[in-house]
This record gives structure tokens, sequence and C-alpha cells, in this order.
């Protein structure tokens, strides 16, 4: 059952979410309305026991993003719930009235064309990190909405974690951990389809942010470094990391041992790897993918990890999100998946709740946004999304 805080002191409000015992699916701060009062939710993943144990875990449900009181000393009023999905949710409840909507791409909120039709008063659609494509961009656009993102605040998070999953693919890490588990000792059964990194050539699908941060931590490992992207990268930069570019991705991905998907969700990536393209990969090729599960056809990955043509898949995104317990990516074999984290780390937390606080500072004061966080403002999307 979902229970309400209503004008509850910050002090209150602060022990009541950290409680333990804390259940509710929503939480609201009933603020005496101002004639600029705006009506702003949030949707985050629940932390439960865990949001006591960091202080600066504020990408939770319990903390927020830390702006209770900052929005309660401007006059606003903030609700925020975990609770996202089907025509009951409780975000179904404040959709019709809300001025402003915080979502994240760890749990996302699916702003879609009927919710943003339901949506009279919506203005602003704020992604707490990087990644919008849980919103109808094309119908935000014809709404006249802005949608903007906190471009940066974890790039150097998901860099890193995709480097560490080239590593536990390659190196054939999860086996060995969980023979340990098990209790037992048996080398060779790793030992046989694990490698060294150095030499391998390793492609991006998407040369970024994320894709450049890559690449430029690749190259200590004296590996042979491909991109593939709708641009190609300042020359400078791109002989001081040493990547060549590909542009035709179908003739970059047999070259390819190890391939990373760098490349944002959209209409035209949707579904980008199906089983023809998948095909087109050399077999025995390991596939990381902090991108967007919905780029991949889903049972085309299980095939291919199932007859060997993909030795090893790894990565953090999945469609829907939260996966569904009969999710198929569970269950194939050579797979190192994770739920949605790598760029939820606690400095990246900390970045993109900044992020957040100061486009709404921003918005309140009828101030621009940095540019790059635009995703679509005045009817036009961000380059990467037309």
């Amino acid at each position: 059952m979902a229970m309400a805080v209503r004008r509850a002191s910050a002090s209150a409000f602060r022990a009541l979410t950290s409680s333990r015992n804390f259940n509710s699916s929503i939480l609201t701060r009933d603020l005496h309305a101002s004639p600029g009062s705006k009506k702003i939710v949030g949707v985050f993943y629940r932390a439960n026991e865990y949001a006591e144990k960091n202080p600066n875990f504020l990408g939770c449900l319990e903390r927020a993003l830390g702006l209770h009181e900052w929005l309660e000393s401007q006059g606003h009023q903030y609700i925020v719930t975990d609770d996202k999905d089907g025509p009951n949710c409780e975000l179904e409840k404040h959709i019709p009235d809300a001025h402003v909507l915080i979502t994240t791409p760890f749990h996302p909120a699916y702003v879609t064309e009927e919710r943003i039709k339901k949506a009279k008063n919506l203005e602003l659609v704020l992604t707490a990190g990087i990644g919008s494509d849980h919103v109808d961009l094309k119908a935000a656009a014809a709404a006249g909405l802005t949608v903007a993102e906190v471009t940066g605040s974890n790039v150097v998070s998901v860099a890193e974690d995709e480097l560490m999953r080239i590593l536990i693919l390659v190196r054939n890490f999860l086996p060995g951990y969980q023979q340990v588990v098990r209790g037992e000792w048996d080398v060779a059964a790793i030992a046989y389809r694990a490698y060294d990194l150095e030499g391998k050539t390793v492609g991006t699908v998407g040369c970024g942010r994320i894709g450049r941060l890559l690449l430029q931590r690749l190259k200590p490992f004296n590996c042979n470094l491909l991109y593939h992207d709708r641009v190609k990268m300042d020359p400078e930069l791109e002989n001081q990391i040493g990547a060549k570019f590909e542009d035709d991705l179908d003739a970059m991905l047999p070259k390819c041992d190890i391939i990373v998907i760098n490349t944002p969700l959209t209409e035209k990536t949707k579904g980008m790897f199906d089983k023809d393209r998948i095909a087109k990969c050399k077999k025995g090729v390991y596939i990381v993918n902090n991108a967007r599960g919905a780029i991949m056809d889903t049972q085309a990955v299980v095939d291919a990890c199932s007859s060997g043509h993909i030795a090893g898949y790894s990565g953090d995104v999945w469609y829907p999100q939260p996966a569904p317990k009969d999710h198929p990516w569970r269950y194939m074999p050579n797979h190192a998946m994770t739920p949605h984290i790598s760029g939820t780390t606690i400095d990246a937390q900390l970045r993109y709740a900044a992020g957040v606080k100061d486009m709404l500072d921003r918005s309140f004061k009828g101030e621009d946004f940095p540019p790059e966080n635009y995703i679509v403002k005045k009817g036009e999307l961000a380059p990467q999304y037309r």
C-alpha cells in the first residue's frame, strides 16, 4: 500500500526515509502553494536498507538527489516514487498535474506519447544521468516539452565499467570465480578459453564521450583500436589514441575480436544488432553493451551465445528495465550481465544530482541550460536522436 508523507519536518522526513522498515512507494512534500510553485515528480530505484549505509547515496528513492530541503525552500512540491509501471501506478496519479518529471536510466519512467498527452502541465523532463531514450522524444517535441540530461555526468563511470567487462570476458573470469564459490578447482576448465587483451582488435560502435574515454583507457593495453561513428573524432585526438575510423560498420565488425556498443538508442539503432548483423561478426567475438538493451535483438544474442558465435556477452542494460525474471539473457551461456549499474556509482550520483539541481535552478530563473544538456528544445531533437 502506498503511503504519503505530508507537511513533515525535514528532520522527520530524513528519519522516516532512512528507516529500515520504510516501505512506501511514494513520498510527498505537500507544500503551501505559491504563485510560482511547481509540482516536481521524481522516479528513482529503492535502496531499502542500503540507503543509510552511505550518506552520498543520492540516486535512490530515499534520498531523491538530495533535493527535498532545497525545493521546499523554493516553495515547490516534490513527490518521489519507485512505482512507475502500469495504469494504476503512483506515477500515473501525478502525471496530469506535474510540471517537471525527473527520472533515471537505471529505473526509467517510460514517458510515452500517452503519458505526455495526459500531462497537461508538464514543461520539463530531466534525466538524472545520460540517455533519454525512455522518453518518446518526437511526442515530447510535438508537445513543446524540454527534455534534458546531465551530459558527461557518468561517462567516466561507464567507460571504466566497459573496460572491466572486456577483461572479465577475455580472461574468462566468471567461471573461475564460480568454481571457487562451489568449492571446485579445475584450472583447465578456465584456461582453455582465457586470453590476453594485448594485441586484440577492439571496435566501438559509437564514439562519443564514453567511446573516446574507453579507447583512451585501452591504449596502454596495446590493442588495435577501431571506431565507427557518424562523425570522425578530432584528428589530433585520433592520432594520440591511435584509433582508426571505420566508415562502414559491417566492414568493421569481422575485424574485431571485441565489440563495444556505445551508440544511443534511436529509431535507427533499435534492433541494430539482429541475427544478420551478428552473423557478420567474427566467430568467437566478445560483445560489451552498456548503451541500451534494445539495440540488440534479444533472441539473436541468446542464439549466438548458445552456438558459440558470440564467445561472451556482457552489459548492464536490458529491455525492459527492470528485467523480468524470465528474461532470456539471465539464462544464456557465457554471459556476464548485471543490473543497470555502470553509470550510478556514488561519484556519478554526486555529479548527476548536482547537474539536476543546477538545471532546476536555471529553469526556475528562466535561464538556459548548458547547450550540450538539451535533448529536446523548442521542438528540435539533438543531432544524435534525429
